[in-house]
């Protein structure tokens, strides 16, 4: 089964965000970075069922799984056909809650 990947709106500022970041430190690392996750993130139209619960998967009421990528983590949901990239966050950052992440609207 292929599965339809949508990069949600919170996802695609952090993408944004990360790629920024990196282009002020090294210019040209920034491009390949962001071509890197973008091919990692479509890796989950097959078997995104293939990556863990993500730690902050008991905080929320949907299935939170999450794929890393070098010091990211790109979490995700599964829902029938779709796979929904919530958010794309630096693995020091501190886990989502409730109460910052748009998880909960999603």
């Amino acid at each position: 089964m292929t599965y339809r990947v949508q990069i949600q709106p919170p996802a695609a500022e952090d993408l944004d965000a990360a790629y920024r970041w990196i282009a002020e430190r090294s210019p040209g690392s920034a491009a390949r970075w962001l071509d890197g996750a973008s091919r990692a993130i479509q890796t989950l139209s097959r078997f995104p069922e293939r990556c863990p619960l993500a730690p902050e998967h008991d905080a929320f009421q949907e299935v939170i799984r999450q794929l890393l990528y070098g010091d990211y983590r790109v979490l995700f949901t599964v829902d029938g056909s779709q796979v929904r990239v919530l958010h794309v966050r630096h693995g020091a950052r501190r886990y989502l809650t409730p109460e910052y992440s748009s998880l909960s609207d999603a």
